[in-house]
């Protein structure tokens, strides 16, 4: 986030405004999700983008670190492979699970222990830029439940866990 810019200027709590929304060059999607771990307490993380960077896996390192996520699973595209299989040493360190599929898609849905459901939907990748970028947050279970069972599809039959996919590329080299 922007030094100058504060999330509340763009997103009240959670708990207080159960659907909102923000078009903004100063948020990142990663500030999103600090916010809401902040919230909510200890919670699973599901991510889905078409790419990610260096720079992004940085920050979540530093969300990991806090001890808030307990598992945190990410869907990637395969036409961004290359780059991803470039950054997988630091990926493994900080991401639980990572699949690869036909994916477009930009979604974070966290779950925290006690239950409590969040999904964004948003339309930055899992990188850094300064371009605007927006973003709906909504505690509305139905919304959830029909994302992350989409999610569940998506990585159990249309995906590749990188793992395996970094196995096979060090075979063929």
């Amino acid at each position: 986030m922007k030094r100058t810019a504060d999330i509340s200027d763009f997103l009240k709590p959670i708990r207080e405004k159960p659907y909102q929304a923000y078009l903004s060059n100063a948020l990142q999607v990663a500030d999103v999700l600090d916010w809401v771990l902040r919230q909510l307490g200890k919670s699973e993380v599901w991510q889905t983008s078409f790419s990610i960077s260096e720079e992004f896996i940085r920050r979540l390192y530093f969300i990991e670190k806090s001890g808030l996520v307990t598992r945190f699973n990410l869907v990637l595209d395969h036409k961004a492979t290359n780059k991803t299989l470039k950054l997988w040493a630091f990926i493994t360190q900080v991401i639980t699970t990572t699949y690869l599929a036909d994916n477009h898609s930009k979604v974070l849905l966290v779950k925290s222990e006690k239950g409590e459901m969040v999904s964004i939907i948003t339309s930055q990748n899992l990188t850094r830029g300064n371009r605007c970028e927006s973003a709906v947050v909504t505690t509305d279970p139905q919304i959830f439940a029909t994302l992350f069972a989409q999610i569940e599809d998506l990585i159990t039959n249309h995906s590749v866990p990188l793992n395996d996919l970094f196995r096979s590329r060090i075979a063929a080299d």
